[in-house]
């Protein structure tokens, strides 16, 4: 799971896996970004603009609704402030979901 704590999304997530006895690596993207590769498979499934919490303070208070950046300038915002995602970001082999999304957690723990 890579998250940051102050995420409500994130808390839940964590007790439902906790709730189901599962362990999870939790990755604290306020303290280590993720690496390129980890962040390709999100954006494969959910393109890049998908990955983003447009409701988020940050994103708003930024004013990022209007700016128009590169997909690399994006990613390196996205590296710098983690609050931008629509966290939390979940991979369990090659299952991956993204935001509070019940349903596929379940869908993970079901394969």
């Amino acid at each position: 799971m890579f998250a940051i704590k102050s995420s409500q999304a994130a808390r839940a997530a964590e007790r439902f896996f906790k709730e189901r006895r599962i362990t999870v690596q939790y990755v604290d993207l306020q303290k280590k970004p993720m690496a390129a590769g980890e962040i390709r498979r999100f954006i494969e499934k959910y393109t890049l603009p998908g990955l983003l919490d447009t409701e988020s303070r940050a994103y708003v208070d930024g004013g990022l609704k209007y700016m128009k950046m590169s997909d690399a300038e994006w990613l390196e915002k996205l590296g710098k402030n983690p609050q931008l995602l629509r966290l939390p970001l979940i991979r369990a082999g090659n299952k991956i979901s993204i935001g509070k999304d019940e349903e596929a957690w379940k869908a993970m723990l079901a394969s």
